[in-house]
């Protein structure tokens, strides 16, 4: 749950840039950062805040040089502070090496500790300044063996890419968890976390990252290696990226985001029919896509009975509660007169700690609904994310232990229905390569197992 973006062989890259993490900025808040090299000098602007408050005109215009690597972050590992902003840049034998990454390594403390007694110093608590501290001691003559030695030590979720110097480097871990894409941009090529990115500033899309894959650009010539075992290695990726948080007008895991929910939507009425409904109803915008499948299978009319203050950002990715808390109450607001004395289906994308839905509900309620039967676009979520979405401990998982209609009581609705992890990924392309962890409790990567100590920051904690 990053954005990451990186562009090369371009005289307006740090512009592009920008504009890739305008369109990524649904896949993190807390701040943002654009590093360009103009073949001399790195530029770096980084700060917490929003793509637009972070930078402007002024900003743009000072980022010069003609390679950028940009990032947008939401943290997973590593506190929410400045000095975690990343790019994460340094400097090693006179070479500016600047990294963006999205995902989190599993290995972090083994990584943390081989490094602290080899004498390395670390600056902040993100996982990812531990790439660069591999990097500056892994043997470096050829840019190919170099990238494969470093990132062949790292286990978990990565998706990453570096600038180093004039060269531009982007890799996916060998499960693929996190999403990757390759884009045309005139002569030269475009690195972003979802086709979005590229869309908006017209890039051609070539092909998505293969999982394990390395590629090198210098200019406007490419290159590309695998990491070994790449080829074997169990696909992983990250089916909560379909289910909630790519954007929907993004092609990744070579299927189309907005046509995957419908899907899942058409897939949860066929297994949780409601009956005696008057309409579907989405929580949007998450829930929209999957509203219209349901709609669409069932037959009922779709109506958008709540409405979005698009002014407000995501509640699921704001870190602290108290400030979820606040958007849930702003950012909604149902309509009266279409739900009063209505029987409603109401449509989401996924439960997690489960306030934010009882609060919607809360408020369906006090418009007037007579009945509200919840349907959820995927099985209840039982287990914590250690691979970069931010799920919370087991404990403040609203579904962990509990039977579907404790959660229903809780979240204060009439009837409440999931779809089955089977009939999930029936709807996915290759459902195989899904990581489901989060429903199942069956981690593709082995978690430590001291597992609520294996982020960065924990293990500083303990130094």
């Amino acid at each position: 749950m990053c954005g990451i973006v990186g562009i090369s062989d371009h005289p307006e890259a740090s512009k592009l840039a920008y504009l890739g993490l305008y369109a990524l900025q649904h896949r993190g808040e807390e701040a943002t950062g654009i590093a360009t090299f103009d073949g001399t000098e790195v530029h770096i602007i980084k700060d917490r805040g929003l793509v637009v408050d972070v930078f402007d005109a002024e900003a743009i215009a000072s980022l010069k040089g003609n390679i950028a690597v940009a990032h947008t972050r939401y943290s997973t590992t590593g506190s929410s502070n400045k000095k975690n902003c990343q790019p994460f840049l340094v400097t090693h034998r006179n070479r500016p090496v600047a990294v963006a990454h999205n995902g989190n390594l599993t290995n972090t403390e083994e990584l943390y500790r081989k490094l602290e007694d080899e004498g390395s110093i670390f600056q902040t608590s993100m996982d990812s300044e531990i790439i660069v501290h591999l990097l500056a001691k892994t043997p470096n003559g050829d840019y190919k063996q170099w990238f494969v030695n470093v990132l062949a030590q790292l286990k978990g979720a990565f998706s990453v890419i570096f600038m180093v110097g004039d060269t531009l480097v982007g890799a996916r871990d060998p499960h693929g968890f996190r999403p990757l894409v390759l884009g045309k941009l005139g002569d030269g090529y475009m690195l972003a976390s979802e086709t979005c990115a590229l869309d908006l500033v017209r890039a051609e899309f070539v092909r998505e990252i293969a999982p394990g894959e390395i590629v090198i650009i210098k200019g406007s010539k490419l290159e590309s290696v695998f990491l070994p075992g790449a080829d074997t290695a169990k696909r992983a990726q990250c089916v909560f990226e379909n289910i909630y948080f790519a954007r929907p007008d993004s092609d990744i895991f070579e299927d189309n985001i907005y046509l995957v929910r419908k899907r899942l939507g058409a897939q949860l009425a066929k297994e949780a029919p409601v009956k005696d409904a008057d309409f579907v109803m989405p929580i949007p915008d998450s829930g929209v896509y999957a509203a219209l499948g349901y709609a669409q299978e069932t037959g009922l009319p779709y109506e958008n009975g709540i409405i979005r203050n698009h002014y407000v950002g995501r509640t699921f990715i704001q870190p602290a509660q108290f400030m979820r808390d606040f958007r849930v109450r702003v950012k909604l607001n149902p309509i009266h007169d279409v739900i009063k004395g209505k029987k409603v289906v109401l449509i989401e994308d996924s439960i997690v700690r489960g306030t934010t839905s009882r609060s919607r509900v809360r408020e369906v309620r006090r418009a007037g609904a007579k009945e509200i039967h919840m349907r959820i676009s995927c099985p209840p979520i039982v287990s914590p994310c250690f691979y970069g979405i931010d799920f919370p401990s087991e404990e403040e998982l609203v579904a962990y232990g509990k039977k579907i209609k404790e959660v229903a009581d809780f979240i204060e609705v009439d009837t409440l229905e999931y779809l089955s992890l089977e009939g999930m990924l029936s709807v996915m392309k290759n459902g195989a390569n899904f990581c489901h962890a989060c429903f199942t409790g069956k981690y593709p990567v082995h978690i430590p197992s001291n597992k609520s100590k294996y982020l960065l920051e924990g293990v500083k904690k303990q130094a």
